[in-house]
């Protein structure tokens, strides 16, 4: 059985930029519901969004940074309630979901995921945009060895303590995807939850598909330095190793043709042994770090164990 959930213990943060048309009523529709611990951390909007939100109820902060990553991270070191709620200000979110995204903290989860995908608006999502988070979504599953459905999702849900284990760095848009890296890295309980997803009534999108995208790609690639080596590593030694087998191709049949490429011929070595050299290296971090997760789940184990002897 779950525990019914305080609301008061749970702050809902709402990152802001020139979100005017849309957070008033949003902090009202939280406020209905029972959740009057609003936090609204505003990218200094030049159309009153802050004076609005705080007309509305909410705790207002100006970030200090820009982009949105930098206002989550300010915001999460404000925040001391038990349970943090967390969704965009442009209305896309809607407050009838938060006792669902809430509710499997209470029975042991540490971090849940709104997941967009599922029962959306037809028109919340342009064809580009419902692609490339498949795409996306996929790439993570690859890169970072789980399938998280809806790594973009903007509508979440953590305890304070999965947030303290969490080390952010992005200031942009891949604060989601750092997020979903950080929460498997660090073997959280992920429960991944339907939400509704509307159209955006108020601003247009903020997002540029094509380069937010491209963005997003880079980023769930290059944090998998940490947690996937071998799928880091092992991708670029690959790739290192088919350029020189198709230069290879090239030298092999020009040298039938009666034509000596010696340059050639040694880049060709050069790319193949490098190739070879930098997967082995990812190969090797890869046992580095299931090593390195098994002694910290044996010293877990042995931390619960002395937990229950005293």
């Amino acid at each position: 059985m779950g525990m019914t959930i305080d609301r008061d213990e749970v702050t809902v943060l709402i990152p802001t930029l020139n979100e005017a048309p849309t957070i008033q009523a949003l902090i009202q529709d939280f406020a209905d519901h029972g959740y009057r611990r609003v936090l609204v951390i505003d990218g200094k909007s030049t159309d009153g969004t802050a004076s609005l939100a705080e007309k509305a109820g909410a705790r207002v902060m100006v970030q200090a940074g820009r982009g949105k990553g930098n206002a989550v991270i300010e915001a999460f070191r404000a925040i001391e309630t038990p349970y943090v709620l967390m969704l965009d200000g442009d209305g896309t979110y809607a407050a009838d979901d938060a006792d669902r995204m809430v509710l499997p903290l209470t029975e042991g989860y540490d971090h849940v995921i709104g997941d967009r995908l599922q029962d959306a608006d037809k028109g919340a999502f342009s064809r580009l945009n419902f692609a490339g988070n498949y795409i996306l979504n996929r790439l993570f599953r690859l890169a970072h060895g789980r399938f998280l459905f809806d790594i973009l999702s903007g509508y979440r849900a953590f305890t304070r303590e999965a947030i303290a284990q969490m080390t952010l760095n992005e200031e942009g848009f891949g604060i989601e995807t750092e997020i979903s890296v950080e929460a498997v890295r660090n073997g959280q309980r992920v429960r991944v939850v339907p939400i509704q997803y509307g159209r955006r009534p108020g601003t247009p999108t903020k997002l540029n598909p094509i380069q937010d995208g491209y963005r997003i790609a880079v980023t769930i690639y290059r944090l998998a330095r940490m947690n996937n080596p071998m799928f880091y590593f092992g991708l670029i030694g690959v790739t290192l190793s088919l350029i020189g087998i198709l230069v290879g191709i090239v030298v092999v049949v020009e040298w039938f043709a009666g034509i000596t490429h010696l340059p050639l011929t040694i880049l060709t070595v050069l790319l193949i042994m490098v190739g070879i050299q930098i997967f082995v290296f990812g190969l090797i971090g890869d046992l580095i770090l299931s090593f390195h997760r098994e002694t910290m789940a044996e010293i877990e184990l042995l931390r619960q164990e002395q937990g229950r002897r005293e």
